[in-house]
């Protein structure tokens, strides 16, 4: 009974993984770690004395403190990526807002020269022109 309950929740988290995937709510690069954990997790759950062996070659007291070890290895490895990833992708967005800021900069310059063009053909036409939309003439 004591394998039964990791068996399933590594098949749980290998199929909302694949789920995932087959959603597109998941990237391939991130799925594979989690497939890693899950298939590793699977085998340990079959075979636990596999998880003994490695503790024993490791020098650890007991398999729990060896699990809890590689655990938080991985969370640490995770959130550096997670942190490589969002740097990478504020450095994009800071390019794009000054992009964006640039286009707006010379939208609103291109506007203005449009009304005083405007202004001045209506001031040249003696004030009685209409003002009418870009692309239409009299």
């Amino acid at each position: 009974m004591n394998t039964v309950l990791p068996f399933i929740l590594a098949l749980a988290v290998v199929g909302s993984v694949i789920w995932l995937l087959r959603q597109r709510k998941l990237r391939e690069k991130y799925a594979a770690l989690w497939i890693v954990v899950g298939l590793v997790t699977l085998i340990l759950a079959g075979f636990p004395q596999l998880l003994d062996w490695a503790t024993q070659i490791s020098g650890f007291a007991l398999p729990s403190n060896l699990l809890f070890m590689l655990a938080i290895f991985l969370l640490m490895g995770v959130c550096l990526h997670l942190s490589l990833e969002i740097s990478v992708v504020e450095d994009e967005t800071r390019a794009l807002a000054e992009e964006a800021a640039i286009l707006r900069s010379q939208l609103d310059g291109l506007q203005n020269q449009v009304e005083r063009l405007q202004h001045q053909v209506s001031a040249a036409d003696g004030g009685s022109a209409e003002q009418l939309p870009p692309g239409e003439h009299q």
